[in-house]
Order: C-alpha cells, then structure tokens, then sequence
C-alpha cells in the first residue's frame, strides 16, 4: 500500500449509519489493506425511528449480497409500493405517491400531457388508475416487478418497512464478516492535530486512544466529531419546515398489513403508520410552535386508540443542514450531517448517497480540498433539492382549519423551488437536476394529488382526436386492473415468501 493512502478509518457511532456505512466500504475497500474500525457505546441508544425506506435500500443492500426475501425476513419486514397521504389538500383527501410511473409516453410527449388534454376535454380520471404501483396498493395486492416489462404500465418498483433495529444488526453482521472491528466504549475526548486541526484520534471511556487517517462521524444529531470537534457549523431551515419535534411509539401488527406508508394530517403536523410483520410504528410529527408537547401526545395517542407497546418517545430536531458535511479529516453521514424529517422516508436515503458520494472521492491522507469541496457542493443541492420536494407537500394544502396548515401555505419558497413550480405551472414542464433523489414521477404524484395542475397542455395535443385518446387511456386503466387481478395479496406474498414466526 502507498505511503500516501488511507490506513486507518474509524467510524464514529453504529446504528443504521454506522453500520452501513462500515458494510458498504468494507465491501467497497476489500483488499486493499483498509483497516475499519466502528466505535460505539452498547449504552447509548438509537434514534431508531426510520422504519420505512425508498426503492434505492434494495440496491444498496443487493451491493452487499444480500436478497430481498432474507432482508423481508431478518428485519420482520413488509413490502411498500409508496406512501398514502390523507388529510393533506382538504380534511376528506387522500391520494397515493407511488413508486412507480403513469401510464406511457407517446411521440415524445410525457403522458401526463395527454392526462391533462382529457381533462381539459372533461374527463377527469385519477391520475393514480394510470399506475401498476397505486392500483396494487390500492388493492393490497403486490408481487415482484417483471425484470423485462412488456411496456411502461408493467414499471413499478418497491421498498420496505423494517425494524431499524433489526436492520442496523444486519448491517453489522455484514460489516464484521468483512473484517470491520468494533470497539464498544464511550468517548471522552476528541484529540485534534495542532498542525492542521485534523483529527487524530478520540480518547475512550476505557482510557485508550483510537487514532486514525479519515474518521466517519455517524453519532447521530449532536455530531460529535463533524460540530463538536470541528465546527463545522449548521444551517436551520425551520423557515420553511415547521415541524421540530417528533413522538415515535409501537404498537401491535395490522392484519393484513397494507403495502404502504400511511402518513395521516393533523392539527399541528402528521402521523405515521407503518405496519411491520410484528409490530406497527406510530409516530407524529409535529411544530412546537403550533402544539404543545404534552397536546401532541395527547393527540397521539387518541389517534392510535391506546394500542401501543410502549410509551411514546419524544425526539427533537433541527430541520437543516451541516454547513460542511466533510470538513478537514472527518465526514458527517447520516443524522449527524443534518436532517430535514420523516416525510417521504429520506434520511436511510441520505445515508447511501454520503457513502456512495465518499466512495467516489475518497481521499488521500492529506485530504486533498479539491475533493472535500466537491463533496459539499454535492450534499448541498442534493440536501436542498430534497427540502424542496418535501416543502411543497405543505405548501400546496388548501386546509383553513388550524394555524400550522395555513402558516405552511403562507411561506416563501425557496428560489430553487420556485423555479420548479413555475415551470410546471405555466407548461407542465418538469424541471430535473443532477444529484435529485425524486424523479419526475414522483414530482407529478405530488402535483396531482393536490390538484395543483398546469394552465394548459402541451400545444401538439391539439390536434389529436379526443374520442381516440379516451380509449386509447381507457385501454391503459383496463390493462393495470387486470395485472392487478392476477397478483397475490400483500399477505399471501409475506406468508408464502418472508414469514417470520415471533
């Protein structure tokens, strides 16, 4: 090995972070004489809320050699085709964001402009009877996706619901068969390099120092190494998400579960459900501005009937970003690196891009700047393109019933945001960028499903026959349903393929 190369890089917290982020480079760096090491206290606690995940966790942990099935059944997980929003646009709405597309593009014309040239002729379907993904949510069907689909309407992907627990275990049984070592202990003191102000190594609670080239910060919201040993500094964008509190509680197994997250308005925020093969996590997310936390419980736990397995949880939040998710010899990945909240299932999400971003721009020991700069730039957009997708959520309610609801639909948005909304609204245009976890789809789910709808339709549409584009969508709906006819329940799939006995 080089002189100049990484030897020693210590990992700074286990749970969901730590431990993947351990397993992925162990498995990235095998060979190469990286030596890993993963401290954490068996006396400090997980945050431990994520339970639900986007589609990208399959291919992180397919990247590991894990299967979904043996995933499912380690984690006493179910399957999630998206999220269900009730309550968001009106009291009485609910519509689904899929994993998935709507129907085909035809000419070079996304197919939501032929949505909306039916509707501008009077026929208002739902835009979710267009996608495999909602009508198999809708029906607590699922199946796994065809690997060659006969066309677009067969497109639809999907994610879990797990134990993060559980997970986190996974991960660490995976990292440690790559030779990762992990040393439980607390840390008394972070040790810095009066040179160049790098780290060089953390003094334990046993009285030991653990030195390193590169250290991984993933000891969660009070970032002990990226803020406290760094500064690295934070940037609050309460602003514009309002909601800084959340209570996570557990309560006993739906049956049959849905195959979907279900996030549900309330007063002063939402609330979570999230079925598990064993157990199903409730949890609301709430501003503190608008509810007291003592109300917020108390609405809890009217919400959920009193059947819970334990008290709920109390967790505070910041919404924003570390303003240097790498600075000198330290990287922040996962809470540490910043948060913006539950909704849309981001932060595990946020936890494979910092590694996957790491792998590509892994440094020498004299940390080169160029890298560490391209790193934050990269976080940056990634971070506030993901803040805008899901400040918009709030921004396009229409409830007048309490204060919070009408103080999300009264802020101003960022110019990023504004951009992307402008464009749809003036042409039903979808404006994308590097590094942007949502893709279009996912853009148009959200627009959809709170009516929030373009002036026009694309300009070529003009000229087709209304009768024939009728049938032709008529067409698109009838081959969904009937793919969704033949699929086992979400139930039957869990029975026959990833049952856990508890």
């Amino acid at each position: 090995m080089s002189e100049s190369r990484i030897r020693e890089l210590v990992i700074v917290g286990g749970g969901t972070a730590g431990w993947m982020t351990a397993a992925s480079l162990a498995n990235h760096f095998q060979g190469s004489g990286l030596k890993i090491t993963l401290i954490e206290s068996s006396a400090i606690g997980a945050v431990g809320v994520g339970e639900a995940t986007i589609p990208t966790i399959r291919r992180f942990y397919q990247s590991l050699g894990l299967r979904d099935l043996d995933v499912l059944r380690a984690t006493h997980g179910t399957v999630k085709l998206g999220i269900r929003f009730d309550g968001w646009l009106n009291k009485d709405s609910s519509f689904i964001h899929p994993f998935g597309v709507y129907g085909q593009d035809l000419r070079d014309i996304p197919f939501h402009q032929y949505w909306l040239r039916l509707r501008a002729a009077g026929e208002k379907v739902d835009l979710g009877d267009y996608s495999l993904a909602v009508a198999l949510a809708r029906g607590g069907r699922f199946t796994t996706p065809s690997p060659n689909p006969p066309s677009t309407l067969s497109v639809f992907d999907w994610a879990l619901h797990f134990d993060a627990g559980l997970f986190a275990q996974l991960m660490r049984q995976t990292a440690e068969k790559l030779g990762v070592q992990r040393i439980d202990a607390k840390i008394e003191k972070v040790e810095l390099n009066p040179q160049n102000g790098h780290i060089a190594g953390v003094l334990l609670d046993s009285g030991s120092t653990v030195t390193g080239d590169l250290f991984i910060d993933c000891s969660g919201f009070q970032g002990l190494l990226i803020e406290g040993a760094m500064s690295a500094g934070y940037e609050d964008w309460g602003q514009w998400l309002l909601c800084d509190r959340a209570l996570a509680a557990q309560g006993h197994a739906i049956t049959p579960p849905p195959p979907f997250t279900r996030v549900t308005a309330h007063k002063a925020g939402w609330r979570w459900t999230i079925p598990l093969q064993h157990r199903t996590g409730h949890g609301y997310v709430y501003s503190s501005r608008h509810i007291s936390d003592s109300d917020a419980e108390a609405e809890l736990l009217a919400a959920v009937g009193g059947d819970l397995k334990m008290a709920p949880r109390r967790i505070s939040f910041t919404p924003g970003r570390r303003k240097q998710a790498w600075k000198g010899n330290c990287v922040a990945i996962g809470l540490s690196s910043g948060f913006l909240e539950p909704l849309e299932s981001t932060s595990i999400a946020l936890i494979e891009t910092g590694i996957d971003k790491l792998k590509q721009l892994f440094p020498q020991r004299d940390i080169d700047p160029v890298l560490v700069e391209e790193y934050n730039d990269w976080s940056q957009r990634e971070m506030e393109r993901v803040r805008d997708f899901i400040i918009l959520h709030y921004w396009l309610n229409r409830r007048q019933d309490t204060a919070f609801w009408r103080d999300c639909r009264a802020i101003d948005l960022p110019d990023t945001l504004i951009r992307k909304v402008e464009m749809w609204k003036r042409r039903g245009h979808m404006v994308r960028y590097r590094w942007e976890m949502f893709q279009p789809a996912s853009w148009l789910a959200i627009y959809a499903g709170f009516d929030f709808l373009p002036e026009g339709y694309d300009p070529a549409l003009d000229g087709f026959d209304v009768p024939s584009l009728s049938r032709g969508l008529a067409g698109m709906r009838k081959a969904i349903a009937d793919t969704v006819a033949d699929c086992p329940t979400h139930q039957e799939f869990i029975d026959r393929y990833a049952k856990v006995v508890v």
